[in-house]
């Protein structure tokens, strides 16, 4: 993707996520969302929801992708989003970090609460069962970064119901 220091390791399943990055994700809490960094195209100004969704939390940066129909990749402290995403030539489109989104702004500043995890798990079985997002429960609102079918989705507010919430450390 030409993201300076973005090597994914992808994970399948809640258990794995969980296992890998449950007490780094449960020790974000107390923290304060002092910024974030999207991916846009320059020519429309079109989030490119393939690349990760960057948080910062009082200096600690936590990058989020998913991928596929069941992938989620968690990245700590390794994107550099001051640098120029590089590699695009061949497209018509160019990719640039962007730390502006009004669906994130109103964050900015708050108290993070508690970071959950959240595995799909419908009444019907649907395609995107068992894919796992990760919810950020400001003071005032929550944020998920799920799983939009092979590129990330940003949703606000209450879970719908279909989410089964497990608690990031066991």
């Amino acid at each position: 993707m030409g993201i300076s220091g973005f090597e994914p390791s992808f994970l399948v399943g809640i258990e794995a996520v969980r296992q890998a990055h449950g007490s780094r994700l449960a020790s974000l809490a107390g923290g304060r969302l002092t910024g974030f960094a999207l991916v846009r195209f320059v020519e429309d100004g079109d989030w490119f929801a393939d690349c990760p969704v960057v948080l910062d939390i009082d200096g600690r940066q936590v990058e989020i992708c998913h991928s596929q129909l069941d992938a989620l990749s968690i990245g700590w402290n390794t994107i550099d989003t001051s640098a120029a995403i590089t590699g695009w030539e061949w497209f018509e489109l160019t990719p640039q970090w962007s730390h502006s989104d009004e669906r994130l702004e109103p964050f900015v500043g708050q108290e993070l609460r508690e970071v959950a995890l959240l595995e799909w798990r419908p009444a019907r079985h649907d395609l995107a069962t068992g894919t796992v997002a990760v919810e950020f429960a400001f003071a005032e609102g929550c944020l998920r970064i799920v799983n939009g079918l092979d590129e990330n989705r940003i949703e606000i507010g209450a879970a719908p119901p279909g989410y089964v919430r497990h608690r990031p450390v066991r």
